[in-house]
């Protein structure tokens, strides 16, 4: 009995022990700096085996460049561009044959698009008049402001910085489209993947 109490009592004395050196280890913090190995010294490499290495670098990548050329002329098929046979076939039924205009109607055609934008020309004309006019006489207002006081002037051409938030309130959803019926079910995307 007193040789069993013994070896428990050894035991016990052990495994405290182990204890006792596992918690200490974790108290303890290693930084990267301690962890490191002094620093290698670089071997001398003979310069022909420098070459070499460099000369299949260069090779590995020649290759790869004409294996891209070589395969840069294939073209990858885009299927959504293909006519399909069927339209080709009923290309005839399906062009339309627009009736020749007259020389009159062509001649009023072209008559009409000179008068608009001889119209639009004469629009833009007015409306740079407009802000010329605007221009010059805020700057003759400036000018006799300025012979007023020199201090209401330098006011004046200061940035309202009221006028710079500007904010806009008005729908956000666009309204319903009267009998609209949506579409049921999924899209499912069933063109090729090409890597």
């Amino acid at each position: 009995m007193s040789s069993l109490l013994n070896v428990f009592s050894r035991l016990s004395v052990r495994s405290t022990g182990i204890s006792f050196l596992v918690d200490n280890a974790r108290a303890i913090s290693t930084t990267p700096i301690l962890l490191a190995e002094p620093l290698k010294k670089k071997k001398k490499l003979d310069p022909a085996i420098i070459r070499q290495r460099d000369e299949r670098k260069r090779k590995k990548l020649e290759k790869q460049i004409r294996r891209l050329e070589k395969n840069s002329r294939q073209l990858k098929p885009i299927d959504e561009l293909e006519v399909p046979l069927e339209l080709l076939d009923e290309k005839s039924a399906r062009t339309r044959v627009l009736p020749k205009l007259s020389e009159e109607v062509q001649e009023q055609r072209v008559l009409l698009q000179k008068k608009w934008a001889h119209y639009k020309l004469e629009e833009r004309v007015a409306d740079f008049q407009i802000i010329d006019r605007v221009l010059q006489s805020q700057k003759k207002a400036l000018e006799e402001l300025r012979k007023e006081s020199e201090d209401l002037y330098q006011e004046a051409i200061q940035p309202d910085l009221k006028l710079t938030p500007i904010s806009f309130t008005g729908p956000v959803n666009t309204p319903p489209i009267k009998g609209y019926v949506s579409p049921d079910g999924d899209y499912i995307d069933i063109s090729k993947k090409w890597e």
